[in-house]
Order: structure tokens, then sequence, then C-alpha cells
């Protein structure tokens, strides 16, 4: 680690910014990792698509798939294939408590810039509030590394912006990604953005919570390596126009997405995200591999139909 627990959140502050994407994990015929994928991938993201951060092993990079140690696995590949020149933030998430500080504690001693855990599933709602407070702080206790909170409506409920403002007072918490409708997060923004990095996964929604909630941070999903190429940076372009307070620059250059945008919208089938996104990453040039069951796969009809969407939009 580069800092010490105390000095989390004003390393946060000063150096977890810009774009940050949801790595997605490329899984080889056999259903293997495919580390050489990955690390092209990578290698791409950062010199050609100028992503600042990684997120590994989350929702996007089926961590629900992989075994405790392919999950170590990952974070060790994604350090070195990053070699200090993005950072890595990585999803420590389970629903055992051991697995992880575990998994946090192995993020500490492998280089990694910081861990994301999300909201515990809980089976009894008596209390929940203080039940999530007793989670995060145990791990806090546990571990140095800074900590990003995760709340999204798979755990079953939403951390409430109270909630989450009571847990920014922890020592080593320095952001979160929040999952959940505008309203919510901008209340959280006022009430906390002193001592936390608020965030979302909505690119749609990226440039104007620069522009008017003042973020420095996208905490993150796949859209910077879907919606951009080596030759085609307007993600990039229109966060750094904003950054630079150049407001109808940025926005000009953000809606002219929207035909992308909606062109991975509109061929994205139910229930096959991961398998949709991976076959847009080989449309690319990335590698996207397949996905582990009980993921599925497209059929034959959805990826013409995706093929179809992509080449009419000129990436």
């Amino acid at each position: 680690m580069k800092y010490a627990k105390k000095d989390a959140k004003a390393h946060a502050r000063a150096t977890m910014r810009g774009i940050w994407a949801a790595a997605l994990m490329p899984f080889k015929e056999d259903l293997s990792i495919d580390e050489a994928g990955f690390r092209a991938n990578v290698q791409h993201w950062i010199d050609d698509l100028k992503i600042d951060g990684f997120f590994i092993s989350g929702k996007q990079g089926e961590f629900f798939s992989m075994s405790v140690e392919e999950r170590k696995q990952s974070f060790e590949l994604a350090v070195e294939a990053c070699d200090g020149r993005a950072q890595t933030i990585m999803s420590c998430s389970d629903q055992n408590m051991d697995v992880v500080i575990d998994l946090a504690r192995h993020a500490e001693r492998c280089g990694a810039d910081y861990i994301v855990v999300h909201a515990p599933i809980l089976h009894f709602h008596k209390a929940q509030d203080e039940t999530v407070m007793r989670y995060y702080e145990r791990i806090a206790e546990k571990v140095d590394i800074g900590i990003a909170l995760w709340s999204h409506p798979d755990s079953g409920y939403l951390m409430s912006p109270q909630l989450c403002n009571r847990l920014a007072d922890i020592e080593n918490v320095v952001a979160i990604k929040y999952s959940v409708p505008r309203p919510l997060y901008k209340e959280l923004t006022a009430l906390a953005g002193d001592r936390i990095l608020v965030s979302t996964a909505s690119e749609e929604e990226w440039l104007d919570n620069i522009l008017e909630l003042g973020w420095q941070l996208y905490l993150c999903s796949s859209p910077p390596f879907l919606l951009q190429t080596k030759n085609d940076l307007r993600m990039r372009e229109y966060t750094d126009l904003a950054f630079a307070g150049e407001a109808e620059k940025a926005r000009a250059v953000r809606d002219s997405l929207d035909p992308v945008r909606e062109a991975l919208k509109s061929t994205r089938p139910a229930e096959k995200p991961h398998a949709h996104q991976k076959y847009w990453q080989d449309l690319l040039g990335q590698t996207g591999g397949r996905v582990r069951p009980p993921l599925l796969e497209l059929n034959e009809d959805e990826m013409k139909a995706t093929r179809a969407a992509f080449e009419a939009r000129g990436l």
C-alpha cells in the first residue's frame, strides 16, 4: 500500500479520480481464466483508451463463478497488468465475512490500491442499519486498505443516505459505488461528500454529476471500454472537457454517443448482459471470451443483431 490507514481518505481524495472501468474477466473455451487475453485487454484499456483505474472481480467480472483462489489470482493478475500505470480496486464481496477479510488482506499484500465490498444480503430485516454498520466496522478493523462501500438493489435493499453518512465516518472508508436513483446519491453527496467520494455506475449521468455535483470519480461499469476505441475516445474527451469547465462542449460530445448507447441497449437480451458485453468486446477487437455457467451465452440470432447494430455505428 502507498498510504497509511489514517491517510486513506486523503490519499483517495488526491488520487482516486477520473474514469474507472469494471473489468470483465475473459474465460477460455474450457472456462479457465484467459490470463493472456486479460493482460491484452488491460494494456489496450490503459494505453489506448486512457482509463484511470479498474474494478476487478465484481459482478461484471463474474466473481460469483470463481473460487476464492481464482479471485486472488485475478487480483494479482490485475496488479501485474496495470504495473503502476492505472489503479485497482478489488471486489472482496462475499456472504462469508471471513472470506471478505481474507480477500481484503490478499489485496493489501499484492499491491492493490483499494477494495470494494457490497452491502451484505440480509435474511432477517430487523435492526438492518445497525447490522450493516457492524458489518463494515468489523471489516475496517481488520484491514488498513481503503474501502469503498457498494449499495445496489441485488442486496435486496438499498442503504439510505443517512446510513451511508454514518459509515463515512469509518477511518478507512473512502468511497461508495451507490447504485441508486439520482435523488439518493445527490442527498448523500451533500451529507458526506466531504468524507467519501460518491459515485454511481451510470455513464449517462456521469457528465451531469461532474458539472452539478462536483464529482471526480466514475466508479464504474463497462462503458469506458465498450463505447470507445483507440481512435474514438469520446467518453475520455467529454470527461476532460467537463473537468476543465467546458460544459457546452462536453455535453455535445456526450450526446454524440447516443447512437452507440442505443445500439448496446437495444441488442442486449434479458439475462445475458455478460455474454452480450463480451461479444461486443470481440467485435471491438478485445478479448471477450466465454461466460461461466449458469450465465447464458448469446444465440446466433442475438449475435447477428448485435453485429449489425455495432457495424451501423461505425466504431
